[in-house]
């Protein structure tokens, strides 16, 4: 790694199981987790501005790393500069970003992810697409493209908004480019889902003690459903948008569409977002991370690397207990924390430790 926030140079090899960050807040430590995390993603978790990436006195920052996937070493390789980005896999440079993640699988799961169940709709989607995207990349360029036409779209709904009696032809033609994206997605959402309920659900008993059954369901603001074809979709979208089309006009934006769904988390039969006690909003963050690690797993054949990042005291000791001994032994994981007093789990004594001060690391055994 170089010239990457805090980090003028560094290079480090990390254990396979699990590997302990301990520092003080902003000396560097979660820098560290976010490194991981775009060698992965191609973007930070943390920011949408690349440049804040990069030490402000540098042309670029560089994060490389290798991993070892169905048994081969690979070269991973991210740039980012004011230019923008370039993502390396094995020495080759790819020419879409689209082409590049996936290579590298990563759950991360910070204090802001206790904010899935409670947080904005924007947040959940968020979740989706980032889950989706890691195991079928082609999902990232469609979701792009359906961005793009949104926004060209909601341009054109504002300039006839001012001016009612314009032509309409071109917004026809982004509402069938629009219509096609946005079906393609909903239709792989709908896939992510059942396979996400297919793990959540049981490691949510399990964790309540068989006391509380979690049901997850997809909020669309189209009338479509999971039994719907791709075709099916595609015709519901069309009608849905000719039905609205002068509401859009009046009020300038597009009103229906993917960017406008949501997931509802049940909890005995309950929306947890309204009704739920904290422990139990907590308990079905945990069940969601605790699921991607299983469904990536069930999906591409390997585990994800884990990112725990000042998550663990945020955790009761039942749910702390819990969420390490799920994990042990099988997930390369990253604990990011400002002290390991208090954690007491069997997974951490052999655990590899890293002192962070001040953007310089220093090993420990």
């Amino acid at each position: 790694m170089r010239s990457y926030r805090n980090y003028d140079q560094l290079s480090l090899t990390f254990d396979h199981t699990i590997n302990v960050i301990i520092g003080e807040n902003a000396q560097g430590k979660t820098n560290l987790m976010e490194a991981i995390y775009v060698l992965a993603f191609t973007k930070s978790h943390r920011t949408p501005r690349d440049k804040e990436l990069i030490q402000w006195d540098a042309e670029y920052g560089k994060i490389k790393g290798s991993i070892f996937k169905r048994n081969r070493k690979f070269p991973l390789e991210i740039i980012v500069s004011n230019k923008g980005k370039k993502a390396k896999l094995n020495h080759i440079e790819q020419k879409r970003l689209s082409d590049y993640i996936g290579a590298l699988n990563v759950v991360m799961f910070a204090p802001e992810d206790l904010n899935l169940v409670k947080g904005s709709p924007q947040v959940r989607r968020r979740f989706i697409d980032m889950e989706i995207g890691q195991i079928q990349p082609t999902y990232i360029y469609h979701l792009g493209q359906y961005q793009k036409i949104l926004r060209q779209r909601n341009h054109l709904l504002k300039e006839l908004q001012r001016k009612p009696s314009a032509d309409r032809t071109m917004l026809g033609v982004l509402t069938d480019q629009l219509v096609e994206h946005a079906a393609t997605i909903i239709e792989r959402r709908f896939k992510f889902m059942q396979l996400l309920r297919s793990w959540a659900t049981p490691i949510h008993e399990g964790i309540s003690r068989n006391l509380e059954k979690l049901e997850i369901a997809y909020d669309a603001s189209v009338k479509v459903s999971e039994d719907m074809n791709l075709e099916t979709i595609r015709n519901t979208y069309k009608e849905k948008f000719s039905e609205i089309e002068s509401k859009e006009i009046d009020r300038g934006t597009t009103l229906a569409g993917p960017h406008r769904d949501d997931l509802v988390f049940y909890v005995n039969g309950k929306d947890v977002q309204t009704y739920g006690s904290q422990g139990q909003q907590r308990t079905t963050a945990l069940s969601l991370k605790l699921a991607e690690i299983e469904l990536i797993h069930s999906e591409v054949g390997e585990y994800p690397i884990l990112l725990l990042d000042d998550v663990l005291s945020e955790l009761d000791d039942y749910r702390q207990s819990h969420l390490l001994h799920t994990i042990q032994g099988k997930v390369q994981t990253f604990v990011s924390t400002t002290s390991i007093d208090g954690i007491e789990h069997e997974a951490l004594e052999k655990a590899e430790i890293f002192h962070v001060k001040e953007g310089t690391i220093e090993v420990r055994k």
